[in-house]
This record gives structure tokens, sequence and C-alpha cells, in this order.
């Protein structure tokens, strides 16, 4: 060969070259993982993914299309640190080589947890854990809905819970998948289900333990709205005691167990007969007080000088008092007897007993105003505080009612509305009168 001659080089397109990198680059990496800092980041409308991988000294642009995107738990951001499963490959239009992911997980913590805290801080900033929007659970519910899966052990526990405490308690029952795919879709259409219905009380929704995988239909966005808009009021009862979900954030309130849910719903019915008898001790009480005060108040009208001639009348008004307290308080026993016998009424229960004392008590207070009313009818205190007076014979023992009942030189006692003094009369006229005193002044 003659050194001088050079052979001429194959002639390449930039497609042939692009397509032939493209080629090698795909065969020497069918599958790697890489670790990066997330910049950049996009969320195109046809919901595929782009973003650049980089570290210190470059970066690596990524892609990851939508049928990939759906099995990603958490949101990507800006200045995430995060590990990425893919291929290599090289975009032809622009010859940028390029990593297609498949698998993204975050460096450092679980894919599972951060999406956790990621819709936990979201839904927090929509208010959707505010206690002020929280509903109270009722006090004596007649039907209660269940959630939860027909299979598991969780809804014995419940079940049977709820017929030891209070077995005339209607229960519905909304049978879901509690893990897996489609989980939550099925938990947030039956808490939409029991939110059309119009009679059911409170609703129970969760299910037994298990590891954070099997849990997570309870950590979904879809399984949070739905509590959150559903109008009865929720007890999140899922896993044990230490484990905490989405639902429990949400729900109105949240049990340890699926048993303690069942606890929470109702008391036991002994539990409501002694708040029965509390509150009938109380409301004894409150009356006792109340009619000794107004005995007190009759009492010292009694001994006033002036209420001398109107004891009797005060001593019946005493017996009518002390006939409406014994009235009173049997009405009360018996109403509250008949309550504790709630078969049936349990629903109602502490409407009625709150109607029937406030009844009861308006009743009493009327009745006391009419008899107020009649006495200070009969009161000369009103007649003496326009200035006029009484005057007492036999040192304040005897009214002078006419004028036949006094005699010159007797001592009398002259009573105001308020204050008195003594005196003697020095002469008696009985022909005179007031309208003839007038006339002649």
């Amino acid at each position: 060969m003659n050194e001088g001659i050079v052979l001429p080089d194959k002639i390449y397109t930039v497609s042939q070259i692009t397509a032939l990198v493209k080629l090698e680059l795909e065969n020497a990496f069918p599958q790697l993982w890489v670790e990066g800092e997330v910049s950049n980041f996009h969320r195109h409308q046809s919901g595929h993914l782009f973003f650049s991988l980089k570290d210190e000294k470059s970066q690596l642009q990524v892609v990851m299309f939508r049928s990939d995107v759906s099995k990603n738990k958490f949101e990507l951001q800006d200045g995430l640190k995060i590990l990425c499963r893919g291929r290599l490959t090289v975009y032809e239009q622009r010859g940028n080589y390029q990593l297609i992911a498949s698998k993204i997980e975050p460096k450092g913590k679980g894919a599972l947890q951060l999406a956790f805290e990621q819709l936990k801080d979201k839904l927090r900033a929509e208010g959707l854990f505010d206690l002020n929007r929280k509903k109270k659970l009722p006090l004596l519910p007649k039907t209660v809905g269940l959630v939860t899966s027909p299979r598991g052990a969780a809804i014995v526990d419940i079940l049977r819970t709820l017929e030891r405490r209070f077995a005339p308690l209607h229960i519905i029952i909304h049978p879901v998948k509690v893990q897996g795919e489609g989980a939550a879709g099925e938990i947030a259409a039956a808490i939409d289900y029991f939110g059309g219905l119009k009679d059911v009380d409170v609703l129970i929704v969760g299910r037994g333990g298990g590891s954070i995988e099997d849990l997570w239909a309870f950590n979904e966005e879809s399984v949070a709205r739905a509590i959150f808009r559903c109008p009865i009021p929720i007890i999140s009862a899922v896993g044990h005691e230490v484990d905490y979900t989405i639902a429990d954030f949400v729900a109105d309130v949240r049990a340890a167990t699926p048993t303690a849910a069942a606890e929470l719903v109702i008391d036991t019915e002994e539990s409501f007969r002694e708040r029965i008898e509390q509150l009938e001790r109380r409301v004894v009480q409150n009356q006792r007080l109340l009619i000794q005060e107004r005995r007190q108040k009759v009492d010292r009208l009694t001994h006033h000088r002036i209420f001398q001639n109107f004891k009797i009348l005060l001593l019946n008004l005493e017996q009518h008092l002390d006939d409406l307290e014994t009235r009173s308080r049997g009405v009360l026993r018996g109403e509250l007897h008949r309550l504790a016998g709630w078969q049936g009424e349990a629903r109602l229960a502490e409407e009625k007993m709150r109607g029937s004392l406030r009844r009861m008590i308006q009743d009493n207070l009327g009745r006391w105003s009419r008899l107020a009313a009649q006495l200070n009818a009969l009161s000369p205190l009103d007649v003496l505080k326009k200035g006029y007076t009484l005057c007492w014979k036999d040192g304040g023992l005897r009214l002078a009612r006419t004028i036949d009942d006094v005699e010159a030189g007797e001592d009398l006692t002259v009573s105001f509305y308020q204050g008195e003094f003594d005196c003697r009369v020095r002469s008696v006229d009985r022909r005179r009168t007031i309208q003839s005193r007038v006339i002649k002044e």
C-alpha cells in the first residue's frame, strides 16, 4: 500500500449518526437507576412529566409518560432528590439523549411516606382538618352505617360491640374493598351513598390493621374528599392505635381501633340510666332552691306587721308552694322513668326530657306569678306607698278599722309605708269626714 494514498471515509447523514448512537446507547443501558435533584419540572397537559436530573457537574433530561405517571404515589417538585429507573435513549428530532423513566422513588424516604406527607400538607392548607367544621356525634343514634370489608375481623368486632352495648340499633353495612386496586374508589362511593340517605345518624369507616401499603386506600385524596363532603358525622377506624391515615385527620372523630369506634357510637344502657338519674337530681335540686327562694320571700312578708291579719292567707300560699314542689318532683320522676324505658324512643329521649323539664319549670313560674299577683292585689303596701297610714290599738296588736274603734285618751300606733310613730288621741269627732274637711279648706 502506498502511504500517500488516503481512502475516502464513509459519509453519514445526521439521521444515520443519531440512529447509530441511539441504538448503541439503548443496547448499552437497557435499564438503570439514576440519582439526582429535580429541576425545571413541568407537567404537560397530556399528562406526561418533563424535568431534568442534575448534580454538581451535569444534568440529564428525563421524561415520564402518562401511563407510568399514574403509578407514582407522590408529587414531583423542583429541589426534590430522587432515584429514577428507566432506559437511556436519544430524542432523534433534537439529537439529545434522555432518560425515559418508568419508576421514581424519593431518596432517603419511602414514596408512600412522602406521598402521605404531601397530601396531608395540601389538605390541611385547604381546611379539611379544621376543628370548627367537625360534626358532633349524636347522643342516641338510631341507625349506624358501616363502610368496611364484609369478611374482615373489623366488622365482627364492631357488630359484637354494638350489640353488647345497645341491641335495638339499626345497622346498615355497605361492603367495600379495603386494600388493593380500586379500593379507594369503592370506599369513596360508599361514603357518598350514605351521604345521600336521610335516616343514617352516624357512619363508621375503617378496617383492621396492616402495613402502610395495606392501609393506603384510606390515604387517597378521593376518600378524604368524600369524608369531607359527607353530611353525616363520620368515625374513622383504620388499623391499630399507632396507625394514622389521611382519613383519620379529615373524619369528625378518630377511633384507635374498630372496637373503639363502636364504643364511641353509643354508651351502654347503664351509662344512660346513670346520666338520667344525675339529671333528675340536678333538676330536683334546682327546683328545690327556686321554691326555697320563693318561700323565704313569703316568710319575710309574713313577719311584717302589716300582714299579721293576712297570716292565714299566707299559710295557704305556703301550702300551695309545698304542693307545687311535690307535684314537680312527681312529674319529673315520672317523665324521667318513662324516658328510661326508651325502647323505640331512644333517639328522642334527650329532646323530650328537656322539653318536659322546660314546660314544668315554666308552669311553676307561671303559677308563682299568678299567686304573687293575687298577693299584691291584697297587699296594703301599695296603698301605703301613696301616703296613707294604718292605725293600731293595744300596742300594735289590733287594727283600728273605723272611727268607732278609737276613744279619746287612747294610745295608738300609726304605720306609714316606711316607719311608724306612737300617739295619744286628744279628741274624737265621729261626724267629720274627708269630704267635709276638703270642702272646708
